[in-house]
């Protein structure tokens, strides 16, 4: 029966049929955060978990029918890998070699040069997730003077319940898009703590709803705007004849709006944590509760920064901070900042898929970070530069960086949706390998920017006999 109903609705908006279910789902978080508000809140923990369960496993089912057992196999190993191995290197070692390699084998047996909504996609969340929670449990076994104080947010103290580890991983605010929160938030949440009225539940309806609306207004533009800026137009013969200028000024508009249908569900998702609770952030210096403990992004940011680094921040911000904590800082023994750099960011081009336009983004996000950094630096210590960025005609630089800004940050995403080398390449050769050209020749000019436009420190200059 709901099948024909959502083929048509599918059908009316042009959109295939998963990418609907997928939608749904995300909007169904909202009567679950409701009930789970009026039925369940001040239930036990035992309930509560087996609500979150069956209540995610549900929308799981929706989507992927019996593939649904794929996440259910995970969950599984994985806590009994924390109960028979304990808290070793072991236990972490093996988590995160076997979640990695179920992940990756899905993808293998599973990937198309399209982009197919399938189990794999809250699987990869899901992956991280369950890495995560052995690494939290391992944390908890060292000493406090071992572990940071950002470790000890989330280090766990004893050894979770199956159903507890359930309810974390199928928590129906989490385990189709995201984001990621750690078991010690969800433990929170159960006992009634994530909440700015410790034991009742939060006043969070009117965040929840702010949240709410501002993703339907991204999703509405993404859903006008993508059909006019598909990535299939990448590849058509039209592309092809027209201008080099016309190809950038479409890279700018296809790149803004189609990130949009990533922002669109995160903010949708940020309110369901919202309403339930789990996206209690505390309160800040004016006594005010936060809700922003489940941002994935920082809307005004995303839209307002002229800067790359700007907008890395501002977007999937919890993935990003779970790399961050997990695999760079954890790096630190090798000594090397931009080598821990590179490794997380190959850890995080793996993670997305096995196709070659992953590395090749994340490869050309490593140049432009560190090329934007030299620049940053350049201008910050050079007088001259200061004064023209801090003068009137800041509002013409600032239009200049925007346009630089979002030409650069489509480049290494058409690679990233487009997936595979013929593609790809393709369109790269048809804009001769700009952005590699330009990255490059900025890479070897800045140094040299830097000797005419910063002056020398006193005494930096050689004393002649």
């Amino acid at each position: 029966m709901a099948a024909p109903f959502l083929e048509k609705i599918a059908e009316y908006f042009g959109s295939p049929e998963p990418a609907i279910r997928l939608i749904l789902s995300v909007l169904l978080g909202y009567p679950f955060a409701l009930v789970y508000r009026w039925f369940f809140f001040h239930q036990s923990a035992t309930v509560v978990h087996l609500f979150h369960t069956f209540s995610g496993l549900a929308l799981a089912t929706f989507n992927f029918g019996s593939q649904v057992f794929h996440s259910f196999l995970c969950v599984v190993i994985q806590f009994l890998m924390l109960r028979l191995m304990g808290r070793t290197v072991t236990c972490v070692l093996s988590s995160f070699i076997f979640q990695m390699t179920y992940l990756l084998t899905g993808y293998y047996y599973t990937a198309t040069d399209e982009y197919d909504i399938k189990w794999t996609m809250p699987h990869c969340v899901l992956t991280l997730k369950l890495i995560g929670l052995a690494l939290d449990y391992y944390d908890g076994g060292k000493e406090q003077s071992q572990i940071t104080a950002e470790q000890k947010k989330s280090a766990l103290s004893c050894t979770p319940s199956l159903l507890e580890v359930f309810g974390f991983s199928y928590f129906y605010g989490g385990f189709l898009v995201g984001p990621q929160f750690t078991l010690r938030n969800y433990q929170m949440l159960v006992s009634r703590e994530m909440s700015d009225v410790p034991g009742q539940p939060p006043n969070s309806v009117v965040p929840a709803m702010k949240r709410f609306g501002l993703g339907l207004i991204t999703l509405s533009i993404f859903a006008i705007g993508g059909p006019l800026y598909p990535a299939s137009y990448y590849l058509t013969d039209e592309f092809e004849a027209h201008p080099f200028w016309y190809k950038c000024v479409y890279i700018l508009v296809w790149v803004k709006i189609n990130l949009y249908k990533y922002i669109s569900c995160w903010l949708i998702t940020e309110g369901v944590c919202v309403l339930s609770g789990l996206g209690y952030n505390g309160k800040n210096e004016k006594g005010e509760p936060q809700w922003d403990a489940c941002a994935n992004v920082r809307v005004w940011l995303f839209e307002t920064t002229p800067l790359f680094t700007g907008t890395i921040s501002s977007f999937n911000i919890n993935t990003n901070a779970w790399v961050a904590r997990h695999v760079f800082k954890r790096l630190k023994f090798m000594g090397n900042k931009l080598l821990s750099q590179m490794f997380t960011l190959l850890f995080l081009a793996v993670w997305h898929g096995l196709h070659s336009g992953y590395l090749i983004c994340f490869s050309m996000e490593f140049i432009i970070v560190n090329v934007e950094k030299q620049a940053q630096a350049l201008v910050r210590d050079s007088p001259l530069l200061t004064s023209i960025a801090q003068s009137h005609l800041y509002p013409l630089v600032y239009v200049v960086q925007q346009l630089i800004h979002w030409l650069f940050m489509g480049y290494p995403l058409v690679p990233f949706c487009l997936f595979t080398y013929d593609k790809w390449l393709k369109v790269y050769y048809s804009i001769y390998f700009c952005g590699h050209i330009f990255f490059f020749a900025a890479f070897l000019v800045l140094p040299y920017l830097r000797k005419v436009f910063v002056p020398r420190k006193r005494g930096s200059e050689k004393k002649e006999d």
